[in-house]
């Protein structure tokens, strides 16, 4: 029923998803632009570097060899590649700080990209709520400009305690890709299908539960104008159908993986404008359900069709 019904949902608001995929357009162009600048500004001493020039060169004189079958091309180009290389490598240890400056400046990019798409989430979220509680259509810019301050104080909290968890679930697929197929016997291609499968296993499963810890924070934030810090707190430690929830979550995330890969390689990839942002509406309404349900509340799920925790009503 969970499942069921955050698929009507999301259908219901599907003119939000295109409130949303010109708003990730826009944000994508800013912080894609700002990225550039830092990479641009932070590796100039490397990039245009006659050393990185001289790598570069040799590269296409390999591959210049290889497309015209001139093997007396390929003679000494070992040595003076491994020459060019560690060239590059002197210079790449010389300008460290300036990588690491590019580094932090691309992990700020990344938390501040996430802090405002969260705000465009969070609007999309209070009218996921409308048309679940009252059946009203919310303008999009509304909820933006009227939930904004909320919306901002809830990713604060939200984006840095998500770095981390991202961070470890990151540290948890190494292990499963580098470490857990040492175990098997080296069986070539099989392990890498094996460690891809484990890989992707972990961070579904990582995911799932991670959505389902905070399933019910911005449910009670925005239905029942609860705290931010209180409903995440509540949420976390919410046992009620622990099980259910995690395994709807589950479902949903094999299925949003499922339907944007299969319609990107049917479609050459075009598909995505509009799975992606169906996916999160998807999967907002899939947290409302599950708190509506929680809490007893009955909710639309279509115009004509209402539901409380004993299923649908007459």
């Amino acid at each position: 029923m969970r499942f069921r019904h955050a698929v009507h949902i999301a259908s219901e608001n599907f003119p939000s998803v295109f409130k949303l995929l010109l708003y990730r357009l826009f944000t994508t162009a800013v912080f894609g632009s700002l990225a550039y600048l830092i990479l641009s500004l932070g590796l100039s001493a490397i990039t245009g570097s006659k050393e990185a020039a001289d790598l570069v060169q040799l590269v296409h004189t390999f591959l210049h060899a290889l497309v015209t079958g001139e093997a007396g091309i390929l003679q000494g180009l070992p040595l003076q590649f491994k020459e060019a290389a560690s060239a590059l490598v002197k210079l790449i240890a010389f300008n460290t700080p300036s990588i690491i400056g590019c580094v932090i400046g691309l992990i700020v990019m990344y938390l501040l990209s996430r802090f405002v798409n969260g705000l465009a989430l969070f609007a999309v979220a209070n009218v996921v709520n409308d048309r679940m509680s009252t059946y009203s259509r919310t303008a999009f810019s509304q909820s933006y400009f009227k939930s904004i301050g909320k919306a901002a104080l809830y990713q604060v909290i939200y984006v840095p305690l998500c770095f981390v968890y991202d961070a470890l679930m990151l540290g948890a697929c190494w292990f499963f890709f580098f470490y857990a197929p040492s175990f098997l016997p080296s069986w070539g291609i099989v392990t890498v299908l094996i460690a891809v499968s484990l890989t992707l296993t972990a961070i579904v499963a990582l995911e799932a539960l991670k959505m389902t810890l905070i399933s019910a924070w911005i449910p009670a934030v925005v239905a029942d104008h609860d705290g931010i810090a209180h409903a995440f707190r509540a949420s976390v430690r919410d046992g009620k159908s622990f099980g259910a929830r995690y395994a709807a979550f589950l479902a949903a995330i094999y299925l949003v993986i499922a339907v944007n890969v299969l319609f990107a390689i049917a479609t050459v990839g075009s598909s995505l404008l509009l799975t992606v942002p169906l996916s999160y509406i998807f999967l907002l309404a899939l947290q409302f359900v599950n708190y509506y349900l929680g809490s007893g509340k009955k909710y639309f799920v279509t115009k004509d069709t209402i539901a409380d925790a004993d299923g649908l009503l007459p």
